[in-house]
């Protein structure tokens, strides 16, 4: 049932750039086609035209910004689907679709959100109708966020996240903060932090924990290990995982300078984003090193130097195979990867200081002598060294870190029947 919505001026006129907004909005979808950031296909999802019937019985809208969060509620689609629901997951990266595509259960559906347009707010709400619409961590969309909440559909955000920086930019709109999070059905944050700042802007917030500590191992294709256990034998691994722009080149200079240390290591590094493959590829030869590349059927050989694994959804591959690994995102400012996946695949970690992205994790990590923190791309080839000569530190790593993951399970509990206490209330209204 429609309800009404009092909005502040400044929501109006947001609301009013996005109806003359189209036709720009084109023009930035046909960028992002032409670099492989959006599927040409389903281009109309991105309008609210739905490619997919809805389906039957009870509907839950879960949405996610990309990868990280897809991964962090994909146990939660799998428990709605096991209680008799139907789950729509909406994202908006290609690479969060392909893993949707190979990861969600019969009974759960996949479409790119529509933009933050009324039009395509409305189109995608009048097909797809859910019961129950879940943001997943920091995506606020006004108009998406009006528009359900006018129609009645209960709204709630589930392992939220408010950075200080967010927190401080929605505090100078307080009207516009209160208009979208006052009338939230719940909204289950993931530390204590993010908790009260939601509760500052008006949200009915509160703590939960962190769905990633209930997440299951990445999956492992045990055939493939097995290959590549044969290729790599006794041969140490540093791995470097989810890499962004400017941290390969950082990465090369620590691998060569552990060379003199470890003649024999092998240097695989993952990027976070598989189409960079040539422009990484291209870094290696010019710095003299000619890289094995796993996306071209190219094997790390005896010797093999350097491995470009430039494909998806392997991550918990190399992870298993990593004699360290360092993980991405944390010598860029980027905010850092998850550190939980390395944890729970006994990988030992090393870390930047740019973790905003999770940063009560990693200084957990940190506190309990269950990762390694450097300040700089300097530190990174010695705290390796150190770990690759050292099996007991890297032991101690490990329990800490699977200790600490075990210590914080639960979220996926509270938050799955936060949901279904409010899909028990609409259905008895």
């Amino acid at each position: 049932m429609a309800r009404p919505l009092a909005l502040p001026i400044s929501l109006h006129l947001y609301r009013a750039v996005g109806r003359v907004a189209p036709p720009f909005l084109w023009a930035f979808l046909r960028r992002r086609l032409k670099k492989g950031k959006e599927d040409a296909k389903r281009l109309p999802e991105r309008w609210g035209r739905a490619s997919l019937p809805r389906p039957a019985g009870t509907l839950v809208w879960l949405h996610a910004a990309s990868v990280g969060e897809t991964m962090s509620i994909l146990p939660l689609v799998g428990r709605l689907v096991e209680a008799g629901r139907k789950v729509l997951l909406t994202s908006g990266t290609v690479t969060s679709a392909a893993l949707a595509a190979s990861r969600l259960p019969e009974g759960a559906v996949h479409q790119f959100v529509p933009l933050d347009l009324p039009g395509a707010a409305k189109r995608f709400l009048s097909h797809w109708q859910p019961d129950l619409a879940v943001f997943c961590e920091s995506e606020l969309w006004p108009t998406l966020m009006i528009e359900t909440q006018r129609q009645g559909i209960p709204l709630g955000i589930i392992n939220g996240r408010m950075s200080e920086r967010s927190a401080k930019g929605w505090a100078r709109a307080p009207k516009i903060a209160k208009t979208l999070l006052g009338g939230l059905a719940f909204c289950l944050a993931q530390s204590r932090i993010d908790s009260a700042r939601y509760s500052q802007l008006g949200a009915p917030s509160q703590f939960t924990g962190n769905l990633k500590f209930d997440a299951p191992p990445l999956p492992v294709e045990m055939a493939e290990l097995d290959a590549l256990d044969r290729l790599i034998g006794q041969r140490p691994v540093f791995l470097a995982a989810s890499t962004h722009p400017g941290e390969e080149a950082l990465v090369l200079d620590a691998a060569a300078a552990l060379r003199d240390v470890e003649p024999e290591l092998l240097t695989v590094i993952v990027p976070r984003h598989p189409a960079r493959s040539a422009e990484i590829v291209d870094l290696c030869r010019k710095g003299g090193m000619m890289p094995a590349v796993r996306s071209a059927g190219e094997e790390p050989d005896d010797r093999q130097m350097l491995y470009i694994a430039d494909t998806l959804g392997e991550l918990g591959l190399f992870y298993s195979v990593a004699t360290v690994a360092f993980i991405g995102g944390s010598l860029v400012p980027i905010g850092g990867h998850n550190p939980i996946e390395p944890a729970r695949l006994a990988a030992p970690i090393v870390h930047g200081p740019e973790t905003h992205n999770f940063a009560d994790i990693f200084a957990e990590l940190d506190a309990a002598s269950a990762a390694v923190r450097i300040a700089n791309a300097a530190e990174l080839a010695p705290a390796v060294a150190v770990l690759l000569k050292n099996q007991q530190i890297r032991d101690t790593l490990i329990a800490h870190a699977k200790r600490i993951v075990s210590a914080n399970e639960g979220a996926l509990a509270t938050t799955l029947a936060t949901i279904e206490g409010v899909l028990s209330a609409g259905q008895s209204a």
